[in-house]
């Protein structure tokens, strides 16, 4: 491996973003020298020519249509020699362009399988502004329009989806800062990534703004009718009003773990940290949009136990927000750190016990994942992934998020924790409102901590950089409590105790996840229906322990929960749930169960959702 071209690409982004902040950027030369960056295959646009610095986004939402209305105008920096500048977009119709105030024609590419197409623009060196007005089209993948007596609409753009509602330069690697008014039906609110409004505005209009720069992929937008109450100085909470007293003592430790946060590795960068409760056809658990977190309902279990994911986009706010993965074949640059900094959180906040077992679920999920990826493409538990013409989210599963947590903490493991944190702290604050991609992180890494080469070979980072599966020393993680459901577990199998011996109303939501994902597929349906009958688990309201719940149900052959699965795979769209779920179905026979729920749920899930689902579940052309 080449790492020598690579420590200048650092100098370089921190040259641009010089130059992008500066009054008067009269040096056109080195503002073309700035623009360089590593090479994004998924997206069209040429930053090396013609770049966006900021946009100003003007639009109208209207529900009736299910479209929106906008006119984008941006302030741009040209290259010396730049004759164009191009932006991605998706089933967009371009009504005009104008550069300088100067309607002009443009040109529309070809369009690519999850990559739209390219809109190129002519401009000059001296160019300074292009506007484009235009309208979203009927299947923006981004959009999710919620029907109904209450009418949501939310955006998703992760991670390459912003092009079908904006046009936009839209690669990780490109940040821009942002403002906005938007009108939309009265009564309703509107809420971005951006500062947003606590009350309902009497005519429809609101105005945002975000001055610090971020990538197209954290550009949000929700309309709905929610209401706002504060948590702390700096937290608070949006939600339907039917839901907003329960999200507010579901998510009342925010400053708290904000608080945590800081402490571990520097001030919070955002100004506010404020979470918006989506409808549950939400195809994640949450979206790190700054300052305004997406979330799905399905977290709200009324015993705060599921807000270990508040404390994973609340970290996002630091790996991910504030240093950004260049391109999607480096993510676990931005969720293998958030991993590691939300298991930190959860341990200052909750105590080392709690995030262990977390840890221990999710070693867990890894060695599963691992395990099925290694039979179809080994080089997809690489955490370094080649994505070139594939679609982004192939790369978006445990390997990023969880491998990439265990690597570092067999970084941890080696330097010490004190000397690993003095390192992160660095890190985020030396590269703020930047990009990193694996081969700079790694100089970055040998130079200022792993400079001992004892060091760099007991942490084996080629292997777990480069090199399929997981390390022989990747960390053990230590949880007495899941050692215990284990063997409780194993001895209720084996009917050495029974099923009332279990103290399951004693367990925390880990332990009870544990005991039920670890089932064998070989129990009799009677004994699900033993445990059933003695802890409720189909009504149960904490939704992660109903998922693995239905899934044992489905594998094991126990028919008794068809109805709440059908009710749960209608009423959710939460992504993380869905594929596993009719995955269970496709395999053990009940295909036709599967095909007839997805004919009833389909048309509310995300695209981000159906993009996964529809091969496995609908028929073959």
């Amino acid at each position: 491996m080449n790492l020598n071209p690579i420590k200048p690409h650092w100098y370089i982004l921190t040259a641009f973003w010089a130059a992008c902040q500066a009054p008067n950027p009269s040096d056109q030369k080195s503002q073309t020298i700035a623009m360089q960056r590593a090479t994004d295959h998924h997206s069209y646009s040429r930053p090396e020519e013609a770049r966006t610095t900021h946009l100003h986004w003007e639009a109208d939402v209207d529900f009736e249509t299910q479209s929106i209305r906008a006119t984008a105008q941006y302030q741009i920096l040209a290259a010396e020699d730049a004759k164009r500048i191009i932006f991605d977009i998706q089933g967009l119709q371009i009504d005009a362009v104008l550069v300088d105030g100067l309607q002009i024609d443009y040109q529309i590419g070809p369009e690519r399988p999850f990559l739209g197409q390219p809109l190129a623009i002519p401009i000059t060196p001296h160019s300074k502004e292009v506007t484009i007005r235009y309208k979203t089209g009927q299947d923006a993948a981004a959009l999710l329009w919620v029907e109904g007596a209450s009418p949501f609409l939310f955006t998703q753009s992760q991670a390459i989806l912003a092009r079908s509602w904006i046009p936009c330069q839209d690669s990780p690697g490109n940040r821009i800062t942002y403002t906005a008014k938007v009108r939309v039906p009265a009564g309703m609110m509107a809420l971005m990534s951006a500062s947003n409004p606590t009350g309902v505005s009497s005519n429809g209009t609101y105005s945002f703004s975000m001055e610090q720069p971020i990538p197209s992929y954290l550009l949000a937008l929700a309309v709905g009718h929610v209401e706002f109450q504060s948590i702390g100085k700096r937290t608070g909470v949006y939600a339907p009003a039917h839901m907003l007293v329960q999200a507010v003592d579901e998510f009342a430790e925010m400053e708290q773990m904000l608080e945590a946060a800081e402490a571990l590795y520097g001030p919070y960068a955002w100004d506010r940290y404020d979470l918006l409760v989506l409808p549950a056809a939400f195809p994640f658990g949450g979206m790190e949009n700054p300052r305004l977190t997406f979330v799905t309902p399905t977290i709200l279990a009324g015993d705060r136990s599921l807000v270990a994911l508040v404390a994973h986009e609340l970290a996002h706010s630091w790996s991910g927000n504030l240093v950004t993965n260049s391109t999607w074949e480096d993510f676990w640059l931005n969720e293998g750190f958030t991993v590691y900094f939300e298991n930190r959180i959860m341990e200052a906040v909750y105590g080392q016990e709690r995030s262990e077992m977390l840890i221990a679920l999710s070693h867990q999920g890894l060695v599963e994942e691992v395990d099925a990826i290694m039979d179809v493409n080994p080089d997809d538990t690489h955490l370094k992934l080649h994505l070139r013409d594939r679609d982004p989210d192939d790369g978006m599963n445990a390997i990023a998020y969880d491998k990439g947590y265990f690597f570092l903490r067999r970084i941890e493991e080696v330097v010490g924790r004190q000397k690993w944190d003095g390192f992160l702290k660095a890190y985020f604050k030396e590269h703020a409102f930047t990009g990193m991609d694996t081969e700079r992180f790694l100089v970055y890494l040998r130079e200022e901590l792993l400079q001992d080469p004892a060091q760099w070979e007991a942490v084996q980072v080629d292997a777990w950089v480069y090199g399929p599966g997981l390390p022989p020393n990747c960390p053990v993680v230590q949880s007495p409590r899941i050692s215990q459901v284990d063997s409780l577990r194993k001895q209720w199998e084996l009917e050495m105790i029974s099923t009332h011996e279990l103290p399951w109303n004693d367990w925390v939501y880990q332990e009870q996840y544990r005991f039920l994902s670890r089932l064998s597929d070989s129990l009799p349906a009677g004994r699900l229906r033993e445990l059933d009958s003695a802890f409720h688990l189909t009504e149960t309201g904490n939704n992660e322990v109903l998922f693995v719940w239905l899934e044992r149900c489905i594998r094991i052959g126990n028919t008794d929960v068809h109805d709440r699965l059908t009710q749960f795979l209608t009423s959710v769209g939460r992504r993380k749930f869905l594929t596993p779920l009719y995955k269970a179905m496709l395999e053990t026979d009940q295909g036709a169960l599967a095909r007839q729920i997805y004919s009833q749920a389909r048309l509310g899930y995300h695209k981000v959702a159906t993009s996964t689902l529809d091969p496995l579940l609908l028929p073959k052309e």
